[in-house]
């Protein structure tokens, strides 16, 4: 993705595609982790697409300051919520949202289970343009 200032001066800034995860769930990685991951310079965003083959995980842990989304592109697993690490059956086409301070694991099941991960960086945030004024906040 451009910059949206270089030492030539402003450049236009343009969405563009970056993978095609029907590709990635075909592949069959020797190992667990990322097969993906959005690196492009100047981005606010993480996102990683993870493979865990049959029976691996990842083990219980506490993410304190972002809230991530967590997409299941394929396969299905189950999710530990909380310190007791209770089951939820998560499978393709759910979307979960992990809160900032939630902890969780998660555990393929036996066909593996490839997800999306999205946080913001940490230390961005979110703010109106200097050349717009702040939107009031809506009444929940």
């Amino acid at each position: 993705m451009a910059e949206p200032h270089s030492v030539d001066g402003p450049q236009e800034v343009v969405p563009q595609i970056l993978c095609d995860t029907r590709v990635l769930t075909g592949q069959v990685p020797a190992t667990l982790g990322a097969l993906w991951n959005l690196a492009e310079p100047g981005r606010q965003l993480d996102v990683n697409f993870i493979h865990l083959p049959r029976g691996e995980h990842i083990k219980t842990h506490t993410e304190p300051d972002l809230d991530v989304l967590l997409f299941v592109v394929a396969g299905e697993g189950t999710v530990g919520i909380g310190m007791t690490g209770e089951p939820q059956h998560v499978a393709e086409g759910m979307l979960l949202w992990l809160p900032h301070g939630s902890t969780c694991s998660i555990t393929a099941g036996d066909g593996g289970i490839h997800y999306l991960t999205v946080h913001r960086r940490p230390g961005m945030q979110i703010r109106p343009r200097p050349d717009q004024p702040a939107k009031p906040e809506l009444p929940h």
